[in-house]
Formats: C-alpha cells, sequence, structure tokens
C-alpha cells in the first residue's frame, strides 16, 4: 500500500494521460508501448530532480512485471541504451544545465541502487556510474554546493556497492576528494564540511556513528 502511494505521488507532475500510460505500464507493461515509458520517465528524471531520486523504485517494478509477465526485458534495454546516450553527452547536459545533470547522475545513482542481475548489481553501469562521481570531484564541480551535495548524497547511497565492484576506483575518488578537501582554494564551507563528513564515512565502513550525524547535520542545519 505504502508504495502503491509513492507511485501515485510521483505521477502527479505528468498530465492524466501519461499518468495512466505509466500506471499500466507498472501492471500490464506489454499492453502499452515501453520504449514511449522509458522516454518519459528518463526525460521526466532530467527535468525534476525529486523524481530523479524515487523513479528507479518504478523502473524496476516495471522491469520486474515485465519479466514475469514475458520473460522479455524490452523496458530494461530501452533503458540502459537511453542511460548510455545520456552518459556519452554528459559534459554537453552539465555545460548546458548543471541542475539536469545533477538529476541524470541522481537517476543513474538510483538506477544503479535499485537494477540487479542474480542479485547483483549491474556490472555495466559500475564504470559510467564512477565516472559521473569522478567528474562530480573535479575542481570546478567542487566548487558548485549543489554538485558535491550531490556527490555526497550518491556516496552515502551507492558507495558500499561500488566499492564492492571496484574498490581501486574508489581509492582513487577518495584521493581526490582528500586533495579537493586539503588542497583546493575557494571552497565554501558548507563544500568542505561535506566532503569531510563523506571521507570519515567511507572510513568507517560506510555507517556513521550517533556523534557523527549529530555533528554534521547540526552544522549544516545551524
Amino acid at each position: 500500500m505504502g508504495d502503491a502511494g509513492k507511485e501515485d505521488y510521483k505521477m502527479q507532475s505528468f498530465d492524466a494521460d501519461t499518468q495512466q500510460l505509466l500506471k499500466t505500464a507498472l501492471k500490464d507493461p506489454g499492453s502499452v508501448d515501453l520504449e514511449k515509458v522509458v522516454n518519459i520517465i528518463v526525460d521526466q528524471s532530467l527535468k525534476n530532480k525529486f523524481f530523479s531520486k524515487e523513479s528507479g523504485r518504478m523502473c524496476y517494478t516495471i522491469i520486474q512485471a515485465e519479466s514475469k509477465q514475458s520473460g522479455q526485458n524490452v523496458f530494461r534495454r530501452g533503458l540502459l541504451n537511453r542511460l548510455q546516450q545520456e552518459y556519452k553527452d554528459r559534459e554537453e547536459l552539465r555545460s548546458r544545465s548543471v541542475q539536469e545533470w545533477i538529476c541524470y547522475v541522481s537517476f543513474i545513482c538510483n538506477i544503479f541502487d535499485y537494477l540487479r542481475v542474480n542479485n547483483m548489481p549491474m556490472l555495466a553501469l559500475v564504470n559510467p556510474v564512477y565516472d559521473c562521481l569522478f567528474r562530480l570531484a573535479r575542481p570546478d564541480s567542487l566548487q558548485k554546493e549543489e554538485e558535491v551535495d550531490c556527490l555526497v548524497l550518491q556516496l552515502h547511497r551507492v558507495g558500499d556497492q561500488l566499492e564492492k565492484m571496484n574498490s581501486q576506483r574508489m581509492d582513487e575518488l577518495f584521493s581526490l576528494l582528500r586533495d579537493g578537501f586539503l588542497l583546493q582554494e575557494g571552497l565554501s564551507s558548507l563544500a568542505q564540511l561535506l566532503l569531510l563528513e563523506i571521507i570519515e564515512f567511507r572510513a568507517a565502513g560506510w555507517k556513521m556513528t550517533d556523534a557523527a550525524h549529530k555533528y554534521y547535520y547540526s552544522e549544516v542545519t545551524e
């Protein structure tokens, strides 16, 4: 019941016909144009940061329903193709709109979090997700609080999973983050706080102590 409520909430930004199309896709994917559904979900995920953070659940539900209904993977294939297309154009996307870029990173991390093959994260998404996070760790991105915030949120969400898939790249990423925290000039106090928090979070085994939570989040809210 709760999940259904979440799906309804996420669909409020669509017109009535699109809402009906998505609701049908969740229950009877074989009866709708799944390529169209993919494009609707991806396009909306690039526009709406709240939708991009939660649409992975919707994609997962459609994929599961299609697999049970027909054994096909039309939706998953179309989704991965769109993710790849946007991934190839990510620098152009960021140049055009930092907000759309942030939405894309949130979306691909959300998909990585939800989609599984044999109960394991999708290997095909590991390097694209890492590449997006490395882009957020560059000096020009660390100057933008919204990109630092996105980076830290995604590492909280999928950092542990990513490290299990490729620990060497995670070591390289955190080397960049430590250098950025210690050496880069012009970082805002919030960006510094966020970077320090995620560095300590990983050092503690991707867990946060009560004391650390109280310290960091009281600092953020004050």
